[in-house]
């Protein structure tokens, strides 16, 4: 019963990016190095990545902070990223001619980058006096 009242409190935003033209090993660590922090903090980390995939990942971090800010009319200051997560999706089959009549075979894969977006409520320090 307590988490569900949890949950209600918790304001979330999603966004979801399909077809995102990478594989998930390679999107991972990205991701994870996005968890948690403040919305404008990793917009600036992705800014700056070598990653040709980083900026993909600003994209959807960013069309998440427009739906938490014109379908629920949260802070933009709030917001940090509770969740974010890849999985597969379909796998383009390609080759490749090698020599003497053979063929290699090239996947080419792709992806779906899940952003979730909270608001951080800032927590009132009146806990009891220590006398």
């Amino acid at each position: 019963m307590k988490d569900k009242n949890k949950n209600t409190n918790e304001k979330i935003v999603r966004s979801v990016n399909k077809n995102v033209r990478s594989s998930t090993r390679k999107l991972k660590p990205i991701l994870k190095s996005i968890v948690g922090k403040k919305v404008d903090l990793a917009i600036r980390d992705l800014s700056f990545s070598d990653k040709r995939i980083s900026q993909d990942v600003k994209k959807t971090i960013s069309s998440a902070v427009a739906n938490a800010e014109n379908n629920y009319q949260y802070d933009i200051d709030n917001l940090i990223i509770k969740e974010a997560y890849c999985g597969k999706q379909v796998v383009m089959k390609r080759f490749r001619a090698r020599a003497k009549g053979r063929a290699a075979p090239i996947m080419k894969p792709y992806s779906n980058v899940t952003i979730i977006l909270t608001e951080k409520l800032k927590q009132k320090e009146s806990h009891g006096s220590k006398s």
